[in-house]
């Protein structure tokens, strides 16, 4: 249960250091790569340590990934509606996200 609340965690600043910037897009480009990284840092001290628990747990690398990557997708989807309300959620990315939360549902599920 760590693992997935630091990889929820990390995933926040990920997305806020890949699509914040883009709220404010005449801002200067070194600007907005500068802050990217400040906040990337940020990902990385919550993400290295979410993944060396979750191994040392017993999660193998491979579902680890499929696991942050549906964290990932919850995280964005939130960020979308909060920062980018404008934008439409067509149909075709909720089919996506469901593909992508079965690939979760079936690399965890022990065959």
């Amino acid at each position: 249960m760590i693992t997935v609340i630091l990889l929820l965690l990390s995933n926040v600043f990920m997305t806020l250091a890949w699509y914040g910037h883009l709220k404010k897009p005449d801002s200067p480009m070194w600007l907005a790569i500068l802050a990217s990284w400040g906040l990337a840092f940020f990902e990385y001290c919550l993400q290295v340590p979410a993944n060396r628990i979750g191994f040392k747990q017993g999660i193998d690398p491979t579902r680890l990934k499929i696991i942050q990557e549906a964290i990932t997708l919850v995280v964005f989807i939130v960020f979308v509606r909060l920062v980018f309300e404008d934008q439409p959620f067509k149909w075709n990315y909720g089919v996506s996200f469901l593909l992508i939360f079965l690939a979760v549902f079936v690399a965890n599920y022990h065959w």
